[in-house]
């Protein structure tokens, strides 16, 4: 796989296969193939014994920023549909880490906004700095929170503080996070890598049957009904997009001017 390829995917020998997105021009934003591609790192790790834990991380400035509106917006006015939902292959991501026979850790470095957020936050363990923040801006363009985030938010920081997120795009930093439940340890600035590496290699030590029996009964009990919280956001996200506030939100991005939005 090359440098510039949009994810880079090690599997180091003590088991720990690490999956670092890699658009550091547009902070980590997500495309179809980006996405396609941590899919397929994170199956080829359910299918090969030798890998016992997965690092799902981005660069020393963003984790991500979530989906590429930007690209999304120019493939539009070039004419170019993409083959397939860049919201369904990351539907999958999520449902995937939750079930997955190994481990996860997030290391997070700057934004994980948007799906980005939820690709953190489906991880089992979450590194993070002071610098690093979550952020769910979904309704300032005139859409709702998807890729799994109205659940993993829910269920990581309570109703009230994601209805905060949701409703007010706020930034939740560090310390804050790790206070919120949305990260799982706070570390010195830059060595979030490094750590979740070190956390992840212990997971891998561990005995895997009963790392997974433990996930298996903490997730459920957390998340019982994240598929259909899945589909729940699909359709509301779907309904949302067809909107004139939703294009006129996306207009107002583009143009980077405030949107007057009208509800219709």
């Amino acid at each position: 796989m090359t440098s510039d390829a949009p994810v880079l995917v090690d599997t180091d020998d003590r088991g720990v296969r690490t999956i670092r997105l890699n658009r550091p021009d547009r902070l980590n934003a997500l495309i179809l193939d980006s996405v396609r591609m941590v899919r397929e790192a994170i199956e080829d790790a359910q299918a090969d014994d030798a890998v016992r834990a997965i690092v799902l991380t981005g660069d020393q400035r963003s984790f991500s920023s979530g989906a590429d509106l930007q690209a999304k917006a120019e493939a539009a006015a070039a004419g170019i549909e993409e083959p397939g939902s860049l919201l369904d292959d990351v539907n999958e991501i999520i449902m995937l880490l939750r079930d997955s026979k190994v481990p996860s850790v997030a290391a997070v470095y700057g934004a994980a906004a948007g799906v980005g957020c939820s690709l953190a936050l489906a991880c089992d363990y979450v590194v993070v700095d002071e610098k690093a923040f979550f952020m769910l801006a979904f309704t300032k363009i005139g859409l709702m929170p998807d890729g799994g985030a109205t659940a993993l938010v829910s269920a990581s920081a309570g109703r009230h503080r994601a209805m905060r997120m949701a409703l007010t795009a706020e930034r939740v930093h560090g310390a804050k996070a790790l206070e919120w439940g949305l990260a799982s340890e706070l570390v010195d600035a830059g060595t979030q890598l490094e750590r979740a590496q070190e956390i992840a290699a212990t997971f891998a030590a561990g005995p895997p049957l009963s790392m997974a029996a433990t996930r298996q009964a903490i997730n459920e009990i957390a998340l019982p009904t994240l598929r259909s919280d899945l589909n729940r956001e699909v359709v509301g996200q779907t309904q949302l997009l067809a909107s004139s506030d939703a294009a006129e939100g996306a207009a107002a991005f583009r143009e980077k001017r405030a949107p007057r939005y009208t509800g219709a």
